[in-house]
């Protein structure tokens, strides 16, 4: 009977609601629509605030690191070096003293201290004993052959061995071929795009910006261009023996300080590794990069070419490695039908949920990504999803970075160019055994986890705002 009465009171209530509408159709928009969608919006808010991702704060051990000494043995926790620390206190000093004379030597926002090597590779890992030393193995070959190590004469090279760096991968093995090999470091990050400004005294020979009249002489100040490389380690809570391995891996090839290993205490997910890694980088350029070495790491060239090509008037730029161009590839087409289709609605649902530019790109998930150093202040301190999704949120964030002066051939400011370019670039790519996805459930989370991504940032609950200490 209480059913009964309860379907017969919902009818009459309808009825109700269905002639308001009709006879009275303003007052029912403001007596009962609008008031229903602000409650619904409300609670919408309310329950993002809920269910939103929120990283936690680092414990001190993970600001240190650990690495090989000469002799062999295993460094003590040492200090690991924080852009992010000095960025965050400049943008807190910035808002704390709002009317700080002109020429307080304090910057108008809050950058990024200078790199003290070329590159840093971030490599998140989690129980990664069985693949780290392969990825590892192929990603010193090709580190050492370009970049040198630091406090070594591997960053000076000739003229024609930069210019090989960035050749496809047919050009550089018949390039190889002509030349004799070496171990020492072969420099390749030159940058060849005007809007870096290079030094005159550091430009490449042959290079249509370098100059060689009418310059003057160095300034005491101006600083030394770097040079090396060296690689973040962040074990995520490992249960295995990853630590020793990479440390082993380290010990072996003489990585001493190259290699740096950074433990979490508690296991943060792929995108909080990944961050945590990012803000203690001291490269020109920074890079992360799957364990299992699934990328051909050696195309890295190609990234770091992709992000001067759509480097802004402030040196930011991304370039992400894609495998969109492997579609139909015997690599993809061996995979199961099931893992197929969920890679085609993922990327149907990212269409939907997310911003023009970021919607745009055909592989969002590739662990294989490049930010230039003065992109990073835009992007890192405001990620929030340390699970799966990470990527889309970082893309996002260099879609709605600040607008940044445009500049002309002359060094002139000609108008304003708003969120960071990203360039898309085919990697090479191979199927590495041992995954820890779970194609069903990781799939629903990713959708789930975008969509809750999308509307955190789209009603406020996601911010850019300075993160608490």
């Amino acid at each position: 009977m209480a059913i009964e009465e309860l379907v017969r009171w919902l009818e009459q209530l309808v009825w109700l609601l269905w002639e308001t509408a009709c006879e009275r159709p303003v007052y029912f928009l403001f007596t009962t629509i609008l008031p229903l969608a602000a409650l619904a919006a409300f609670c919408i808010f309310i329950t993002l605030h809920l269910v939103a991702p929120k990283p936690r704060l680092p414990f001190p051990s993970e600001k240190t690191y650990i690495t090989t000494n000469p002799d062999g043995s295993i460094s003590s926790p040492r200090p690991l070096p924080c852009w992010y620390d000095r960025w965050r206190a400049e943008g807190f000093l910035a808002q704390e003293y709002p009317t700080i004379p002109k020429g307080f030597p304090l910057p108008s926002e809050p950058t990024i201290e200078p790199a003290e090597v070329e590159v840093s590779v971030v490599i998140p890992a989690y129980n990664e004993e069985s693949r780290l030393t392969p990825a590892l193995e192929e990603m010193v070959e090709y580190l050492d052959q370009q970049f040198g190590r630091p406090g070594t004469n591997g960053g000076t090279t000739t003229t024609t061995n930069n210019n090989n760096q960035f050749l496809h991968p047919e050009r550089q093995e018949r390039s190889a071929q002509k030349q004799p090999p070496s171990k020492k470091g072969k420099r390749a990050t030159t940058p060849h795009r005007l809007v870096f400004r290079p030094d005159p005294s550091t430009s490449r020979p042959g290079s249509s910006h370098s100059t060689t009249t009418n310059q003057p002489p160095p300034s005491p100040t101006t600083p030394q261009p770097c040079s090396g490389y060296e690689i973040l380690i962040i074990d995520d809570g490992s249960r295995d023996r990853t630590v020793e391995v990479a440390l082993a891996f380290a010990r072996k090839h003489g990585l001493h300080d190259v290699l740096r290993v950074v433990r979490l205490e508690k296991n943060r997910g792929k995108g909080g590794a990944v961050t945590h890694g990012l803000r203690h980088v001291r490269g020109r350029y920074a890079v992360f990069a799957d364990a299992d070495g699934a990328s051909r790491f050696s195309d890295l060239g190609r990234l770091i070419e992709g992000c001067e090509d759509v480097v802004d008037g402030s040196n930011r730029g991304v370039a992400i490695g894609s495998r969109a161009h492997l579609v139909g590839s015997e690599a993809v087409v061996k995979r199961s039908a099931i893992r197929n289709f969920l890679m085609r609605s993922f990327h149907f649902v990212l269409t939907i949920l997310t911003p023009p530019a970021t919607s745009r790109i055909r592989d969002t998930q590739c662990g294989f990504k490049l930010f230039s150093r003065a992109a990073l202040p835009h992007i890192v301190p405001y990620m929030h999803t340390e699970g799966w999704i990470f990527d889309i949120e970082m893309l996002m964030l260099a879609e709605s970075a600040p607008a940044t002066p445009v500049l002309a051939s002359d060094g002139s400011v000609i108008g304003t160019s708003s969120g960071i370019r990203v360039a898309e670039v085919p990697v090479g790519w191979h199927e590495v055994a041992g995954s820890k996805v779970n194609l069903v459930q990781d799939s629903v989370r990713m959708a789930v986890g975008l969509a809750v991504l999308r509307a955190s940032w789209m009603l406020g609950v996601y911010r850019r705002r300075l993160p608490p200490a």
